[in-house]
């Protein structure tokens, strides 16, 4: 029997549902509550409840009254949930099932109680709550719940289709495997099948282990998967030693393409002899051979116009007409370039990039009054092409201010609503992500009406991220200034200057990489305003003398702008000051960016940004330059033309080259 820590006295359903969405007379003081949820939250997450019950009767029912409460509580739950008793978790889900933090609650008591082994509980919540959503975790402790009372028969379809699958499947459906394997459920067929999907998947080592099964044909095969795997090239030149089958040539393939990112050129010496030597499948043949092509395009190899030119029409899709196109940019074939865009499908030619570069492609040709004829229906987009457009006539970019209609009372109505209050106080208490959360949940059900009102209230709660991204889901982008908002000026203007670089710069950067929000992560691990490593971090704070205390100071508004702006100029110092460059390392890494600066002359930049091998560089250096150029005008109301800010992209010496390598 376990021992319940802690036990908190029942409030009746009515007063908790109050708790939850009223607004007590008493509450008034909401400052008080957020400050006391703030100074309790930490030892709560810890699973400490003398927090609370340390506090004095009145902050007490202050803190019960707080709309945050069932967050407070549901914390401590998670919390200690190995210990508690199910019927105090229970207890919790009935009062406050509706809400997020008994939502979040009830998934992790659910994987309690099969750790526990009281799979009839699980399972009557699995019944209610995830059947059907395809979660193999959930659905395989489901099915160990029907074993468990001989229900084999509710089973076997089930269970048969989680193991047929192309990958290794979570710990939990082991004991669910074992059992088909037991009762001899699984047949050759089923092994096969599952083999299949592995190669498919590139999972080799699950390919080798459900081999062993087959027969030892198969297992060499998976063998000679995972060596091509392994060792591209090495694979590709011991070719004569290879089988002439179907299999044997789409390894052969797989190896050419793994090869590919590392050395387009010896991938495409060693496919081609293959080629020559194998009657391979036209389709395998050609989607290799667009797979080497766009990469020595991407790296700027020899060769690599005429090998996307030669590839069949099969081979001549949008990502290969538009590497064709920003070759010919590269080299300044504008005859070429027309014709790359022309062959380009309809939605691609007439978006903003391609309209705006056979404009110059036509400037260039002579062919004056169809260019800017182009320009000028270009430049009237507020965008990085529509800048670029305008100056190239001349003309004033558009930035006037088009304010979303406000409708007072439909604001009113949508302040009043509990779900969105809920999700500012978990904004306003530092809680931003689930915040992030509830809010977006609730407005995926909002009209576009309502969408736009819920965009210009988030915007007045200074909750910036949520009104852009709510803005934007509707297409709206005239509202410059809640589109571009300035948040923390001071901080921004402070370190930028300290620093000697645009604070107009130092916002675009933000606003592309965050939104403004301070806590988000990336997925490679980037924290914060300004979307720092935590390495990186770690270093400019030491190199400036800042102290640093990991996510606490990433985290934090202030020293995430200094250390950001920081390290935004030593991009800048490392490039001479060509922001373009300083831009495209601070997303990508000075290392990769050294490798894309031409070896010798010059280069427009406006043609060295077409070329960026990522395009989440090339995307993210557009963004931040047509930003930092709304920027300057939200904060001096005069214009700075974009294409002054473009310097030339000019070869390293040979010191920066040895220095970089």
């Amino acid at each position: 029997m376990r021992i319940v820590i802690g036990t908190w006295k029942r409030i009746t359903l009515t007063a908790a549902l109050c708790a939850a969405v009223c607004a007590p007379a008493f509450a008034a003081d909401i400052d008080t509550q957020r400050e006391l949820y703030r100074r309790v939250f930490p030892e709560v997450e810890r699973g400490n409840w003398g927090a609370v019950s340390e506090l004095d009767g009145d902050d007490r029912r202050l803190l019960e009254q707080y709309r945050l409460w069932p967050d407070l509580r549901g914390t401590w739950l998670r919390a200690n949930l190995r210990t508690l008793e199910p019927e105090v978790v229970e207890e919790f889900l009935d009062e406050y099932g509706l809400l997020k933090p008994a939502r979040e609650l009830r998934y992790r008591y659910a994987l309690e109680l099969a750790r526990r082994g009281d799979l009839d509980r699980y399972f009557a919540i699995y019944e209610s709550f995830y059947q059907g959503m395809g979660v193999a975790e959930l659905d395989c402790l489901a099915l160990r719940a029907e074993i468990a009372h001989e229900r084999g028969e509710r089973v076997l379809a089930r269970a048969r289709d989680l193991w047929v699958v192309g990958k290794s499947q979570v710990d939990e459906c082991d004991p669910v495997f074992a059992w088909l394997y037991d009762n001899q459920h699984l047949t050759a067929l089923d092994y096969r099948r599952r083999y299949g999907l592995a190669i498919e998947a590139r999972e080799f080592s699950l390919a080798r282990w459900l081999a062993r099964s087959i027969d030892d044909a198969h297992a060499e095969e998976a063998r000679l998967w995972q060596s091509a795997a392994s060792d591209a090239a090495r694979f590709l030149r011991s070719h004569e030693r290879r089988a002439n089958t179907a299999v044997a040539h789409q390894q052969l393939a797989y190896a050419a393409e793994r090869l590919t990112y590392s050395d387009p050129q010896l991938a495409a010496e060693l496919w081609n002899a293959i080629d020559r030597r194998y009657p391979v499948a036209e389709e395998l043949r050609i989607r290799t051979r667009r797979h080497i092509a766009l990469w020595m395009a991407r790296d700027n190899l020899p060769g690599a116009y005429d090998a996307l030119v030669a590839l069949p029409a099969a081979g001549q899709d949008a990502e290969v007409v538009r590497w064709r196109a920003r070759t010919s940019l590269r080299g300044e074939d504008w005859t070429a370039l027309l014709e790359d865009v022309a062959a380009m499908p309809g939605d691609e030619r007439n978006s903003e990039e391609w309209r705006y570069w056979r404009a110059i492609g036509l400037k260039r040709a002579g062919q004056i009054p169809a260019a800017n004829g182009e320009l000028a229906s270009l430049a009237e987009e507020r965008s990085y092409y529509g800048f670029l457009a305008a100056d190239e006539l001349g003309l004033d970019y558009a930035l006037e201010l088009a304010a979303l209609d406000v409708d007072e009372a439909a604001l009113s109505e949508l302040a009043a609503r509990e779900d969105l209050l809920r999700a500012r106080e978990l904004f306003l208490v530092g809680q931003d992500g689930r915040g992030r959360s509830e809010w977006d949940a609730v407005i995926a059900w909002f009209s576009p009406e309502q969408k736009a009102q819920a965009a210009i209230l988030a915007d007045r709660w200074g909750w910036h991220s949520r009104a852009i991204a709510t803005a934007g889901s509707i297409g709206e982008f005239d509202d410059l200034a809640l589109r571009y908002p300035l948040p923390y000026r001071s901080e921004f203007v402070t370190s930028s200057e300290a620093v000697n670089i645009p604070t107009t710069w130092a916002y675009g950067v933000a606003r592309s990489e965050s939104l403004f929000m301070r806590d988000i992560r990336s997925s490679a691990g980037a924290v914060g305003l300004m979307q720092l490593m935590p390495s990186t971090g770690r270093r400019v704070a030491r190199d400036i003398d800042e102290p640093y205390r990991g996510l606490d100071t990433l985290t934090n508004p202030e020293s995430n702008i200094r250390l950001g702006t920081s390290y935004l100029a030593r991009m800048a110092e490392r490039y001479g000051g060509n922001r373009v460059l300083a831009t495209a390392a601070y997303n990508a890494g000075p290392h990769r960016v050294d490798r894309w600066i031409p070896e010798q002359g010059a280069m427009d930049a406006r043609i060295w940004i077409e070329n960026i091998p990522f395009n989440e560089t090339r995307s993210y250096v557009r963004r931040v330059m047509a930003a930092e150029t709304i920027f300057h005008w939200r904060m001096s109301g005069n214009t700075r033309r974009l294409s002054g800010e473009l310097l030339l992209i000019e070869a390293q010496s040979d010191g920066q080259r040895v220095a970089a390598r």
